[in-house]
């Protein structure tokens, strides 16, 4: 059936593209206008005109893209715009992953085209947009004021969560912990008590896919590992930017990590086993603990009902801290620094902004999360369905959008909806349980900084970030003690240039969000 949608909608796409246009409530140009186009992102290695989603935007706009992205041999979508820009060649229209720190950039250079001017004669969903979500436009634009990009922008506001195999706990005789020392509690008697009863010491007390997940246990301590949906992020405390890694909630929370990870609470392979652990440990019935997305995760209470007995792995509400403070850090950021923006080879400035203006109709918006209606999925009720062909298939969801060219990098409003219809009831009473809990904190956005800023950013930071990284990795694996060099740790910050970078790093914000 898969072979047969991916098919059918090719063909389609075809027929879109040798069928003479036909003018519609959205066309630009009633003569096609080509742009080129560099668009380059993890999930796929460049913009592919064939896409059924393409094919309907030319129909619907009179815009046709053309591919010209570089680097499609790298799944490294920095290392792609890098040699898009020692080509000097820039495409009509800029996309994809981490096109943010670019324009941000170039644009002040001249390399984009500023579009605030363009936004209010000729854009009128996105002005309405922005209109309505003023901190989105903020995030979005560039320290000298302009706006360069058009930024992908998510819906919903929650990511991942705890979950714990609740069959376990039943089995146990447990309850769900409550807090820090009772989390504690439970995973010791998860690897010591044999809840997945095969007789052998072989269960995993917390695994995570990402080891960086594992840093998150320190907000358990009231530390901070991170203040976006980005690992190692800057965060906002009152205003102010500060850093989780040289906080004191960081010291006590990485020292009880080493603790943990000592006495075989954490998976020993934690920075090795990678992406599978998830699937092969809760597969082996070996996994106990995670952080990881409500639908995907919860996805395995349907695909091992049958394999593992009883098997029930849900969501569970944040433990309280050592301070009492129930904290879920991670939630979908509200403005990515993916998205396209317009080069200054770009004849065509007015239509290319009409043509992003499209992608935030209630029709592009449709076309661009959920694909092409008719293929993907019907109108049901005013409002998109995907067809049972979609949900039902092998693939997941989000795979299948990507290969018809939805769902992917563009600038445009992401509509969570497309999400919500296959997620499964677990998934979905998880994100009730931490709405109802408001665990959510708040989220840092990035900054622009100015070139004498960035500079000083640039000098130090990276240096810094690898120190940081090094001294944690080793405080969790037992080759240091926290401790006993945190003193020592937080004078060479300084003489790294720690305190210089944040102190850009909150001029950027001050003047961005005021």
């Amino acid at each position: 059936m898969q072979k047969t949608f991916i098919a059918t909608a090719i063909l389609t796409a075809i027929a879109f593209s040798t069928t003479a246009a036909a003018e519609t409530p959205y066309t630009i140009s009633d003569e096609p206008i080509e742009l080129t186009i560099h668009m380059h992102a993890k999930q796929y290695p460049g913009y592919q005109e064939d896409w059924p989603v393409e094919q309907e935007a030319r129909r619907l706009t009179g815009i046709h893209m053309i591919d010209k992205t570089s680097g499609k041999n790298t799944e490294d979508s920095r290392e792609a715009m890098n040699l898009l820009l020692a080509t000097g060649d820039i495409p009509n229209i800029v996309g994809g992953g981490k096109v943010k720190e670019f324009v941000d950039q170039f644009g002040p250079e001249g390399a984009f085209i500023p579009l605030n001017d363009l936004i209010d004669e000729h854009a009128p969903n996105i002005k309405a947009f922005f209109d309505k979500y003023p901190e989105r436009r903020a995030a979005a634009t560039s320290a000298d004021g302009n706006l360069y990009y058009i930024p992908y922008l998510p819906d919903g506001k929650y990511g991942r969560a705890y979950f714990m195999r609740q069959d376990w706990l039943e089995t146990l005789g447990l309850e769900e912990p409550q807090n820090v020392d009772e989390l504690y509690k439970v995973l010791t008697a998860f690897r010591n008590d044999d809840p997945n009863g095969n007789g052998k010491k072989d269960e995993v007390p917390f695994f995570a896919r990402q080891w960086e997940e594992v840093l998150r246990l320190v907000t358990l301590w009231d530390g901070r590992s991170s203040g976006s949906d980005s690992y190692h992020d800057f965060y906002v405390d009152d205003g102010s930017i500060k850093h989780g890694y040289a906080g004191e909630g960081y010291r006590e929370g990485i020292k009880n990590i080493a603790q943990w990870y000592s006495e075989g609470l954490i998976d020993a392979e934690i920075f090795t086993r990678g992406s599978s652990s998830r699937e092969f440990l809760l597969s082996e019935n070996m996994g106990g603990m995670t952080h990881d997305w409500f639908a995907s995760t919860s996805g395995y209470n349907v695909s091992l009902k049958e394999k593992v007995d009883g098997f029930t792995f849900k969501a569970f509400p944040p433990p309280a801290s050592k301070a009492g403070v129930r904290m879920e850090e991670h939630r979908r950021i509200p403005v990515k620094p993916d998205g396209w923006a317009i080069g200054h080879t770009n004849e065509h400035a007015v239509e290319t902004i009409k043509y992003f203006d499209f992608w935030f109709t209630d029709t592009g918006r449709n076309l661009q999360n959920f694909g092409v209606e008719g293929d993907t999925w019907t109108m049901v009720d005013g409002k998109a369905q995907f067809t049972d062909a979609v949900l039902n298939a092998d693939k997941p969801v989000n795979s299948q959008l990507y290969s018809v060219g939805a769902q992917i990098q563009r600038g445009y409003f992401q509509d969570y909806d497309y999400e919500r219809q296959w997620s499964n009831s677990i998934a979905l009473e998880g994100i009730e349980l931490y709405d109802q809990g408001d665990y959510l904190v708040e989220q840092f956005l990035g900054v622009a900084m100015k070139p004498e800023e960035q500079k000083v950013f640039d000098k130090y930071w990276a240096s810094i970030r690898t120190y940081m990284l090094e001294r944690q990795q080793a405080w969790v694996l037992g080759t240091g003690d926290i401790e006993a060099d945190w003193d020592d740790y937080v004078a060479t910050l300084k003489k790294m240039g720690y305190d210089e970078v944040l102190e850009v790093m909150q001029a950027a914000y001050t003047r961005q969000y005021g």
